[in-house]
């Protein structure tokens, strides 16, 4: 039985755009290089792009006609990435910084952990308070509730609640958010 021969062509890169033969329209626009643009067939554009020595690169695959530029492929990669590396850099992540307290936590105890909270707001995080209940520590939910409405009262001017306290199995569990100032 004979072997099949495939042409080994590198697998499609979906986050690159299409260039040269790649492009699958019939008839595309044509930025050249010097910000002239005319609608003409692939094969036209690709001999455009071969005479300045550049490549025809679809930048607007979607546009109809899809919108294809005369320029030098590798660059325009480079620059893109530097952008997109650029954009990361200015993103800032919340996350969730998370507080764990027991029905009877002492007050010192509470101010050590409310500055903590106070921290993390400050910092744009936000700040998950748990009071964990074991046992008997059931009967006194309210006790909880009470710790976690004092702990938002005292962050009040940093945080603001993002949901009340509520029960969740044998945790109470409410959400502070940065206030925005």
């Amino acid at each position: 039985m004979a072997r099949r021969s495939y042409s080994r062509r590198p697998p499609k890169n979906e986050d690159r755009p299409r260039i040269n033969e790649e492009i699958r329209a019939d008839k595309v626009r044509v930025i050249k290089p010097d910000e002239e643009h005319e609608i003409t067939s692939v094969d036209r554009a690709i001999k455009i792009a071969e005479s300045y020595n550049l490549d025809l690169v679809e930048v607007a695959p979607k546009a109809n006609p899809p919108v294809c530029k005369v320029i030098d492929f590798g660059k325009y990669m480079y620059e893109k990435k530097k952008k997109e590396k650029e954009a990361k850099k200015k993103q800032h992540t919340v996350s969730v910084k998370e507080l764990r307290f027991r029905p009877n936590t002492d007050d010192h105890d509470l101010e050590f952990k409310t500055r903590h909270a106070r921290e993390f707001l400050e910092s744009g995080d936000k700040v998950k308070a748990t009071v964990q209940f074991r046992g008997r520590d059931m009967l006194y939910t309210e006790k909880g509730e009470l710790l976690l409405l004092q702990l938002a009262k005292d962050l009040s001017d940093v945080g603001k609640i993002e949901s009340k306290p509520n029960m969740e199995g044998r945790r109470m569990i409410m959400m502070l958010t940065p206030s925005k100032s």
